[in-house]
Formats: C-alpha cells, structure tokens, sequence
C-alpha cells in the first residue's frame, strides 16, 4: 500500500518541457488520437508525457538505478514500451495536473492524490503482447499551461517562455500523393519581422526542418526537399495572417493570428507515485467507463481500467533492490 511517504518529488526545470515539445513536433504526423480533441491538446499530452519519462530517466540515472532504454518511442507507435527495470517492460502513465488549486494542495499535502485512480485505456490493457510481469508506473506532472490567447499575449509580454504552434492539416502534413511541395513559398501580413520553425518530411519520409525570417509582406521561398509539412512553431504570435502556398494545393493555405497555441508547460514538479504489475493490476483494477469525472480529469474520454492509487506498491523499495543488484 502506498502512503504520501513514498511519493517522489523531481523538480521540474525547463528543458523537459523543450524536450517534450521537440518530440511532440516530431510525432504529429504519426500518433494515434485516442483522447479526441484538437492537434494543439494531442500535443500538449505528448508534450507532458515526454516531459515526465525524461524527468524520470534523470531520477533513475541520479538513484543510480540501471535501466535500458528499449529505442526512443517510435512515433509511429504512441504504445510502445518506454523502458526496462530489471528486466521488466515498464510503461509509465502519467497524468498532468494543470489546474492551480490541485497544484497548490498537492504541494502542501500530497496524500491528496491517493484516493485518485491509476488509469490504465482499456484497449491499452486487452492489446496483444503483454506479460504478467510487465510494469504499469504511475506519476502526477504539476504545471500550468497558459491556453487562451489572450492569456498567452500576456504571459509573453511579461518575458515568460512560450512556444506557439500551428499544426497542418492532414492534406499538408500526411499528404497523399507523396510528391515534392516545391516550390515552396510564404509570406507575412505582419507589420513586423516574424521567426518560424518548420517541420515536416522529405522524399524518403525524414524528419527536417528549416528555421525561416519573413520580413513584411516579402515572399520568401522554402529551400529544402519537403514532401510533407506537419508543424510551424513560433516564440512570438504573429500579429496577422501567415500565408503558405505550394503547387500541389489548389488555394493557399493562410494561418490568422489567432490560430497558433501554446504548448509551453510552466512546469513544477513531477511526482512518481507508484507500480504495479501487469497482473497485479488486472487481478485489482476495476471498469471506469469514458465520462466519469476523476482527480485527473473532469471526464475521461475513454474506457478505463482504475485502481486507487493508495493501492499502488511504493517505488522506494524496487529502486532500492535494483541499484544494489547494480
């Protein structure tokens, strides 16, 4: 059982959220939407389930506990196992926690999170190729996440970080047929300079990308072999349209100011809570149907597989026999 004792606090610096946000742009022409919502909430989730295994690799590594890293999710396989602890498959769930009240009472009490339900999708679970001795960990992101814009406007005005993002649709970013963009080009309405980040694949599907300047209303083209183009982010929201325009599409395609979001994570604290085995969660799990409200969520958006999180093992011990069997 598992008591607010065993819960293990990592502070959260600004890099697992750059870490998070280069793999969330690098995946979004591949990842499955199981939760629904728009490409901007898909990228904030793989965002901050990023941020928290390279959080937890760090913890590990500091621990001096030994693991292995089964390859870098793919990106064309969001369920991919992370990593392995002793031999076992792990795969971490975590579940951020972005509202300011159930920040601020998890810092002062964190035995607040354990009548909480370690999640676990349905169809995640009933996949094929798990074993009983596969490990579920869980963990709790603390941090906000500015998402209305003119909370944004803000935040960037008071010389907070941002990272504003505008994914493509499907015809841009998953094109079919696949055949060269080229040429091309794009051009600002701004009143001012505007600096984008691109990204998207060329002929043998490789990710690239191509850091661009657009001066006021100047065309510019795009050098590169573009094939497909899934992403532009930006540190600043332009302040008008962003027009982009290749020969494969018949119109050009323009971006107005307010279609960028956030997904900056104004991160806190990550804390790991505890484990169980694939078995052990089965034999103590219960059905949690989509649209139930959850200290997580104000409703999930899928079936689940629940156990409270007090019924959860402690970390402490398992990091413990894995260091000194280092």
């Amino acid at each position: 059982m598992l008591s607010a004792s065993d819960i293990v606090r990592i502070p959260y610096t600004p890099d697992l959220s750059e870490g998070g946000i280069a793999y969330a742009c690098r995946s979004l022409a591949y990842t499955y939407d199981r939760m629904g919502g728009s490409p901007v909430e898909r990228m904030r989730r793989i965002a901050a389930g990023v941020a928290v295994e390279l959080a937890f690799r760090r913890h590990l590594g500091r621990q001096g506990v030994p693991f292995d890293v089964l390859g870098a999710t793919p990106f064309t396989d969001p369920d991919h196992y992370d990593l392995s602890l002793g031999g076992h498959r792990c795969d971490l769930k975590s579940y951020h926690i972005t509202r300011r009240e159930q920040i601020d009472l998890l810092r002062r009490d964190p035995s607040a999170a354990l009548p909480a339900p370690a999640l676990v999708p349905l169809d995640q679970f009933a996949a094929e190729g798990h074993r009983a001795d596969d490990l579920y960990l869980f963990a709790f992101l603390l941090g906000e996440m500015t998402a209305r814009s003119e909370e944004v406007d803000r935040l960037i005005a008071a010389g907070k970080p941002a990272c504003l993002v505008h994914p493509l649709p499907a015809d841009w970013a998953r094109p079919h047929p696949w055949v060269p963009l080229a040429p091309l080009a794009m051009k600002s309405e701004c009143d001012s300079l505007v600096a984008l980040e691109l990204g998207g694949q060329d002929a043998e599907r490789n990710f690239i990308t191509q850091r661009v300047e657009l001066s006021p209303r100047q065309r510019i083209l795009i050098p590169g072999d573009w094939h497909s183009l899934a992403y532009m982010k930006c540190a600043h929201r332009p302040g008008r349209r962003i027009g982009l325009h290749s020969p494969v599409h018949a119109e050009t395609y323009l971006i107005p100011s307010i279609d960028w979001g956030n997904v900056w994570i104004d991160g806190e604290a990550v804390l790991l809570l505890g484990w169980l085995t694939h078995e052990q969660f089965r034999r103590r799990s219960r059905l949690l149907n989509a649209g139930v409200r959850t200290f997580q969520y104000a409703r999930t958006r899928t079936k689940n597989l629940a156990v409270p999180l007090a019924e959860l093992e402690p970390l402490g011990p398992l990091f413990e026999r894995l260091a000194a069997s280092a």
